[in-house]
């Protein structure tokens, strides 16, 4: 059986990718303009961020400490078919250089796209303890 991808499910890839890559430029207008006004954005072990401009404001708080950002895609795909909503699921590397060390943070992540193109849900997983206890250590 041969493995296709539509051109819908790889415009779910690239959103999901370009979104990726402006948050590491720390470009908050590509990153508000990439979610949907009542977007979800859920760190498993956080209460749930809702609104573009809220997650966009929640990603330049996570971002500021940090004077560099590298996300590493590991993986990524589109999971099922896309009938309307497109669900991408990625593993990552979420890397923040801090202080002249780098925080290096596991994530399994799950973006639903819409038809409009835009990310409605974000929800990622990761270990909080691991996050807090690096940070601490490089913020000193």
């Amino acid at each position: 059986m041969v493995n296709t991808v539509t051109a819908v499910e790889t415009n779910a890839l690239e959103i999901v990718t370009r979104f990726i890559r402006a948050i590491e430029r720390g470009d908050f207008a590509t990153i508000q303009a990439s979610l949907h006004p009542d977007v979800s954005y859920e760190n498993m072990p956080i209460t749930p961020i809702v609104g573009a401009a809220a997650v966009t404001a929640a990603i330049e708080m996570f971002l500021a400490p940090a004077d560099l950002v590298d996300w590493k895609i590991l993986r990524q795909h589109v999971l099922e078919n896309c009938d309307g909503m497109c669900a991408v699921f990625n593993e990552r590397i979420d890397r923040f250089r801090i202080g002249g060390g780098w925080l290096e943070l596991p994530v399994a992540g799950l973006f639903e796209v819409n038809p409009d193109g835009l990310i409605v849900l974000w929800r990622d997983y990761f270990d909080l303890g691991s996050y807090q206890t690096q940070l601490s250590e490089l913020a000193g």
